[in-house]
């Protein structure tokens, strides 16, 4: 994924993101590193251009993301963005490496990740050769919401990621300043994943965040696509991705699932901004009553063992309107048409 980058309130990174590491390159450099931006050296090609993989002159791996042609005003924010995103470091986030811009390109440096992306393991060219395990997956969850912690609250100006699928990378961050709760902008990001007031209106804040979040921990945790009426129902062990086999923990299972469909309900003041805590299963008191709604039994299947009342946490969320096949994707591809 990759993007340019908005910054709107040019303030300075906290202290702990001062001494991080990074320089600015020469395109001689870059150029040289990617073989001349070869097709063989292609990793991948996005929204806001493409991915290299190069090595630089003392044989360090980079990953060099060569941007489209970018607005005035772009241009104007390019390098202050980069600066402040350059001083973010968090051991679940990729770091940023530098940048060139000398000449008409817009080059990002990134370090490589040489064992590709998470949905390359669930869906990809991955997923038949390396099992996620249970344990593999919960931490995987974990690291990606105290990731998102870490730019929601740790850093100043607190920066919104927008494309939460991409964790590990800041294509299309935004930078917020102190005090404001939301603002308009324009919509950038992965369908699927989209909060509906971000997909609607464009209207982004932290919260969006925690939505795509919540999308995401579905995905970890399950491979089904219609999830909801499962869920109405109770039926989490039907949600659960095969290739598990039946190697997970039910209660885990439940109290996962339970997170993310607090994260994804269409009210974005209802979506809880503790999902760290929540995930550890330290809820706040805020959060406890509405769990322990969630965890009653439904009234329609008798209240058995697997049965959950999770889709209260739904109602008027993101399947209610949107057609009765419950697909995560929904939203935002009726709205992207």
């Amino acid at each position: 994924m990759g993007s340019v980058l908005s910054c709107i309130c040019p303030q300075k990174a906290d202290d702990e993101g001062r001494n991080a590491t990074w320089r600015i390159f020469t395109y001689k450099e870059l150029h040289a590193a990617t073989n001349g931006f070869s097709e063989e050296k292609k990793l991948g090609e996005g929204w806001f251009g493409s991915v290299y993989l190069g090595k630089t002159s003392d044989g360090l791996q980079i990953a060099v993301k060569k941007l489209k042609a970018l607005s005035s005003k772009a241009e104007m924010e390019f390098a202050v963005e980069v600066e402040v995103l350059g001083r973010v470091r968090h051991k679940n986030l990729l770091g940023l490496s530098g940048y060139c811009a000398g000449t008409d390109q817009r080059l990002i440096v990134y370090d490589y990740m040489p064992n590709l992306t998470l949905l390359s393991y669930l869906h990809g060219q991955l997923a038949g050769q390396v099992l996620l395990d249970w344990k593999r997956r919960m931490k995987i969850a974990m690291g990606s919401a105290e990731g998102l912690m870490y730019l929601h609250q740790e850093v100043t100006p607190h920066i919104i990621h927008r494309d939460i699928k991409a964790m590990a990378d800041f294509g299309f961050a935004k930078l917020i300043p102190e005090g404001v709760s939301h603002m308009t902008t324009r919509i950038k990001g992965t369908l699927g994943y989209l909060a509906p007031e971000y997909a609607m209106w464009g209207k982004v804040s932290e919260s969006c965040d925690v939505y795509s979040f919540g999308i995401l921990l579905f995905e970890i945790r399950t491979i089904t696509e219609w999830a909801e009426p499962l869920i109405t129902k109770g039926r989490f062990k039907d949600l659960v991705d095969p290739k598990l086999r039946g190697n997970f923990d039910e209660n885990q299972l439940a109290q996962a699932i339970t997170v993310a469909a607090l994260c994804v309900q269409s009210e974005p003041e209802k979506r809880p901004n503790e999902v760290v805590s929540l995930l550890k299963g330290i809820t706040s008191a805020k959060y406890r009553e509405e769990l322990l709604a969630l965890d009653q039994p439904s009234d329609d299947e008798g209240g058995g063992p697997d049965d959950h009342g999770v889709f209260s946490a739904l109602e008027g969320g993101p399947y209610k309107n949107y057609g009765d096949d419950g697909r995560l994707t929904r939203i935002a591809e009726e709205y992207w048409q």
